[in-house]
Formats: structure tokens, sequence, C-alpha cells
């Protein structure tokens, strides 16, 4: 009888060590010899999954860095600052639309009681390229959480995408597209060549960020499980638009209301698109030859200087 109680304590004891361990993160840059190598906790804002800026040796959310699209969507540009852009519950927007690829996003959602508009999440994207191939990433649709349970769908030109189990288990091909389980479940990274790179995580809304949000979510329905993710560029041209692929163009100037909490991005009609894999909005650039050639593009990542530590949670500060 002892020695039961004595396991029944010792597996409770491991069970919320579990729940509470908190996440942590380690520079894997070379580049950073100060940094390299350490580990810190990640921060309280995302106590669970965060990122190593080396060049601050400091953990940052994902979704507080630039490139970032998260939650009820919450947008942080290439410029900085963060933004929300609503869209509408079952129709798809262009996030990003350059020469040589197009990004669309899914928006599912729900109508909040007594609003004016829809509460709306990211559940897929489509990824066009200039070669033709086109990349899926989504979120299934799920009634209760598991996070045991592996809800990420993928596929290339409609061939399923599998992992094996297992954190950093690889799909590749062979001309340096390359898919890597960056968690044991509902997380990966996908590298699109020399052309970005896309971190994601399905995540679903829990029953307490629905009452304190006010969703009207029934638990036991629709979790409306979605994409977090994160983006990051490696050449740009100067004439990006899109949601957040605007926020990098070289005469963009931020159009939102600074210093109120939820700084709206309107102008849906500019967006929407007929389908996931369309390329048609209004501000498409994509197969465009005018911002083709390489001499004109940016290379991001020298074409801002960011500070990773955030300003109350609205995003990172970055000069061009």
């Amino acid at each position: 009888m002892l020695r039961t109680v004595v396991v029944l304590a010792v597996c409770l004891m491991l069970m919320v060590s579990a729940a509470y361990a908190v996440g942590k993160a380690k520079c894997t840059d070379t580049w950073y010899p100060g940094c390299y190598g350490y580990e810190y906790d990640c921060p309280a804002n995302c106590p669970y999954n965060c990122d190593m800026d080396c060049s601050t040796c400091k953990t940052v959310c994902p979704c507080d860095k630039p490139g970032g699209v998260c939650q009820d969507p919450r947008f942080i540009g290439g410029d900085g600052i963060m933004f929300y852009f609503h869209g509408k519950r079952d129709q798809d927007f262009c996030l990003i639309s350059d020469s040589n690829f197009h990004i669309n996003a899914h928006f599912i959602g729900k109508r909040g009681e007594g609003m004016g508009r829809d509460f709306t999440w990211v559940q897929s994207i489509g990824v066009l390229l200039d070669d033709g191939r086109q990349l899926y990433l989504g979120a299934n649709k799920v009634s209760v959480w598991d996070n045991s349970v592996d809800q990420v769908t993928m596929s290339l030109d409609g061939h399923p995408i599998t992992l094996p189990p297992g954190v950093g288990a690889t799909w590749a091909t062979a001309s340096g597209f390359n898919v890597t389980r960056s968690d044991h479940t509902n997380a990966v990274v996908i590298q699109v060549e020399d052309k970005l790179k896309i971190s994601a995580r399905v995540v679903p809304i829990s029953e307490e960020e629905s009452r304190v949000h006010k969703y009207g979510i029934i638990a036991g329905e629709d979790c409306f499980a979605h994409l977090e993710l994160s983006f990051k560029f490696y050449s740009l041209s100067p004439s990006v638009s899109g949601v957040l692929g605007q926020t990098y163009g070289a005469e963009y100037r931020s159009p939102v209301k600074m210093g109120v909490a939820m700084p709206v991005m309107g102008g849906e009609s500019k967006y929407v698109t007929s389908s996931l894999f369309a390329a048609d909005c209004k501000v498409a650039r994509f197969g465009s030859s005018s911002s083709s050639s390489s001499d004109h593009h940016l290379g991001i990542t020298s074409a801002v200087n960011c500070n990773s530590v955030a300003a109350g949670g609205r995003g990172i500060v970055c000069r061009r």
C-alpha cells in the first residue's frame, strides 16, 4: 500500500513538473561566438516555445519577431510594427506577393456575438513558386485538442509530405526544399531553397482563451486549430506586396494607427483572392517581370536592424 502511494506521488510530481516545464532556446549560429552554445529560458509571454536572437543573446517569442503571424491574425511587419488584419472567415487573402513566390492564407473564424466582424485565424497557407510548384501547409479540423496527436497537414504539388516521428526528422528534395520537425508534434520548419523559411506550429483555441476573449466557442465542437507562423525572407524585391509582404517594401510607411491596443490594417478587398492557390489579388506581384531582376532585390536580413526586446508585447523595434 505504501509503495503504491509513493509511486503515485512520484508520478504526480513528474506530471506537474512536465506541465510547468519552461522551454529553452540555444544559439546555434557560429557567427556569434559570444553567444554560440548558450541556452536560456523562454520569455514569460511564450514560456514553452521561443527562439534565440544570437545577436543580442536573448530569447524572443516567434510571434513577436518581424514576419510573425499569430492569434486573431496579429502581424509583426518587416518594419517591426504590430498590427491586426481580420479579413473574413472562409476566405483567402494574399500575405506575400513577389515576382518569384506568392503566399495566400485561408482564414477560419466565428462571428462574435453582437459584433460586426468575425473572429478569425489562419488555418492554412498556400505557397506558389515561380517554377510552378505549390506547397500546402495547414491545420486539421479538431473537436477536442490532444497535443500528442500531430495535426499538421502538408503537401507539395498535391503529394502528401509525411515526416517520421521524432524532433529533427526531415523530408527533403534534391533542389534544397526541406521540412524538419521542430517538436514531437504540431511544429515544423520549412526551408524553401534560397527564398524563405517558414516556422509553423498548430495550436488550438483553449476554453480559457474563448472565455477571456468572448469567442463563444463551444467545447467539444471545434477548437479552431490554426497556424502560428514565423516567416524569414532571404531576398525580396522593393515592390513586394501583400498584407505582410508590403511591410518589407522599400517605400512602405505603416498606415495603422499607432498607440492603440489593437492597430488594424484595413483594405481587405485589395488582398482577397479567389482561392488558396490563386495569385489574383489586386496587389499581386507574382510572375511580374518588373521586379524579377536580382539586381533589384533586397537582402532583407541585412536591410533591417531589429532590437529583439519587445515593448509591451507589441513587437520588435526595427530600423532600416
